[in-house]
Formats: C-alpha cells, sequence, structure tokens
C-alpha cells in the first residue's frame, strides 16, 4: 500500500480538527490520501486513513512526522521549509554547465551561498548520459581544494561522487555530506565509508546504478516502483549502520525515466515522504524541460527549472538542487510570503 498526499489546502486555520495534517512537518497542510493498493487507486480523507490498517497507518505515520534537522559542525540544516543546494560542477563536461566554474570554482560557490543557497554540491565527475569514468586521482584534484576552500569559510559542503577514495578525502577536507548518484552500489567501499563518517548521505534511484544509472528500466507503475526501491536501499543502509535520521532520498529525475516517467513521477512527489526522510528534488536544467520547450539548450532552461522547483516545493520538498541559485532562492522566497500571509489568516 502506497499514500500520496493530496487535496492540499492553503491553511489549516478554519479546518475541523482531524480534517487536515501537516506534511512532514513542514509548510504544507493536505486533507486526503489517494491510495495505491493491489493495483486500485482510491482517495480516502486524512481523517479515516486509520480505517485502512496498521500498515497505512504506518505510512501515515512517516509522512506526517517532522524531519529532524542535521548538526553539521556548527550550522544546522533545518527541513521545515524548502532549501536550496546550489550545484557547482567543477567538471569540463557536465551536461549543462561543464567547464563554467574552472576559473574560481570557490568564488562562484561563495556566490551561491551569499545568494541565498544553504549549502554547495560540488562535484567532479559528470554523470550525463555517455559520460567517461573520470579516475579518482583526477576526481580528487578537481574537488579538493573547492571543498577546503569554502568549508574552512564555513559553509556546508555536500561532496557529489560515486567514489569511496572521494568521498572520505572529501570529508576530511571539510565536506559534511555525501550525495551519491549511484545510492552507495558503484563503489563497494563507500557504504562502509558513510556509515564510519556519520555523514549523512543522499541516496538517489537510478535502475542501473553500478552502470552509470541510465540504461533502459521496465517500470510497472514509475511512482510506486521507484519508491519500494528506495524504501528497499534505505532500509539495507540504515542496516548497516547508518542512523536513518541522517538518510535523505532523491528520486532520479531523468535517470533511466522517459519523458512521461519523469512527468509521473514529478506529478507524485508527495508520495516519497512515506519513507520518513528529508527528499532532495534534482530537476534543474533536465532534459525533460526541453522536451517540453521546443528543444531549448540547457543553458536556455530557467522557466522551466523555476517551474519544476516550485511544483517540488508545493509537494513539500526540502531540498532543490539547482543550478540558478539566485532566481530559485527568489521564487521560493515569493512563495514563502504566500504561505506565511495564508498561516496567519
Amino acid at each position: 500500500m502506497h499514500l500520496l498526499p493530496t487535496q492540499f489546502v492553503t491553511t489549516p486555520i478554519h479546518q475541523s480538527d482531524g480534517a487536515v495534517a501537516r506534511l512532514a512537518g513542514g509548510m504544507q497542510w493536505f486533507a486526503a490520501y489517494e491510495v495505491f493498493d493491489a493495483g486500485t487507486r482510491r482517495t480516502v480523507p486524512v481523517a479515516e486513513i486509520a480505517a485502512l490498517g496498521e500498515r497505512a497507518a504506518q505510512r501515515h505515520a512517516r509522512i506526517v512526522a517532522p524531519r529532524a534537522p542535521l548538526t553539521l559542525g556548527e550550522r544546522t540544516l533545518r527541513f521545515d521549509q524548502p532549501l536550496v543546494a546550489g550545484i557547482l560542477n567543477v567538471t569540463p563536461d557536465s551536461f549543462s554547465d561543464g567547464g563554467a566554474h574552472q576559473g574560481d570554482p570557490a568564488g562562484a560557490g561563495a556566490d551561491m551561498l551569499a545568494s541565498g543557497a544553504a549549502l554547495v554540491d560540488i562535484g567532479g565527475e559528470s554523470t550525463r548520459p555517455g559520460a567517461k569514468t573520470v579516475w579518482e586521482g583526477d576526481e580528487l584534484a578537481r574537488v579538493l581544494p573547492v571543498v577546503e576552500r569554502l568549508a574552512k569559510g564555513g559553509a556546508l559542503v555536500s561532496i557529489d561522487t560515486r567514489k569511496a577514495a572521494v568521498m572520505e578525502a572529501a570529508l576530511g577536507a571539510g565536506a559534511t555530506i555525501v550525495n551519491d548518484v549511484s545510492a552507495l552500489l558503484w563503489d563497494d567501499r563507500s557504504l562502509d565509508v558513510v556509515a564510519r563518517s556519520g555523514a549523512p548521505v543522499v541516496l538517489m534511484h537510478s535502475p542501473n546504478p553500478k552502470q552509470g544509472g541510465h540504461g533502459k528500466a521496465l517500470y510497472t507503475n514509475v511512482l510506486t516502483d521507484v519508491f519500494d526501491w528506495l524504501e528497499a536501499r534505505v532500509e539495507m543502509v540504515v542496516a548497516a549502520g547508518v542512523d536513518r535520521t541522517r538518510v535523505i532520498v532523491d528520486p532520479g529525475i531523468g535517470f533511466g525515466k522517459s519523458l512521461a516517467e519523469n512527468l509521473q513521477l514529478l506529478n507524485g512527489l508527495a508520495l516519497f515522504h512515506g519513507l520518513g526522510c528529508p527528499i532532495m528534488l534534482g530537476a534543474s536544467r533536465k532534459r525533460l524541460i526541453g522536451a517540453l520547450s521546443n528543444e531549448a539548450p540547457a543553458d536556455q532552461r530557467l522557466g522551466g527549472s523555476l517551474a519544476l522547483t516550485l511544483k517540488g516545493v508545493e509537494a513539500g520538498m526540502q531540498l532543490h538542487r539547482v543550478h540558478d541559485v539566485v532566481q530559485t532562492v527568489q521564487a521560493i522566497r515569493v512563495w514563502r510570503g504566500l504561505r506565511d500571509q495564508a498561516l496567519v489568516g
């Protein structure tokens, strides 16, 4: 059984007791679920969810539970409001901004933070379709100086890598979060590195993480199939010693999904709150935007990126991994102003 929060309301004020529930301790409230069960789909009011049995009650409890903040050194990352993670690719061949930050990448990261990003996500290897694997020595040479400089300045830094050696070195240099598009499956040592370090980790879905994540996949229902895959992966990572409160999930928009499947995932993002973890959405400048807008190139997808970010904000996504920090922060601040006003009556 899967529960998709729906019938969102602007404010819980004037609602009768039990008629609406707060989504993951955040700024969204909803009145009903779409219930996926044994091939059927129906709408059930929140007030009636307990009648569906223990499994539904457990899912509901995870969906409404506040996500614990992450204390990372002297900084705290809270998940009761939408946050921006700035993408800093120090690669010559990223699909969107390859080579753009080669001159002064740490300066670009500092600009992101000054513009309102909560953290900077640093990557030294492209994971676009067809990209070649980068030797870990080259990847380390690209990312470590940037991690060190930003971390010394007090920034929260996540390291976007599939390699255990890069994770270890980056964490030692001051990174505090591991973001792995392979969900710790590409490198056999990576799960142990994360478990021993105690670092929070982002687990992203892809259908074949060992081969790069862009292979073909046959989904019965992409929404529930991705949910089930992530649920199983979270349980395995937790069983290996990673604290569940330090696991973040990412549905992997664009990785091994068709346009229709990506859109189905985006329309059903709120389902992933049933995992009980904070959620990262990485849809910035993705290929699906070009497919829906006359094949606009990656650097001309700002409007679509903002549309998808706000779609994620409305669905309660806590972290938004984006290239265009200034514009995204502004869009979220306007949304936040609307939400704050609604919550005061």
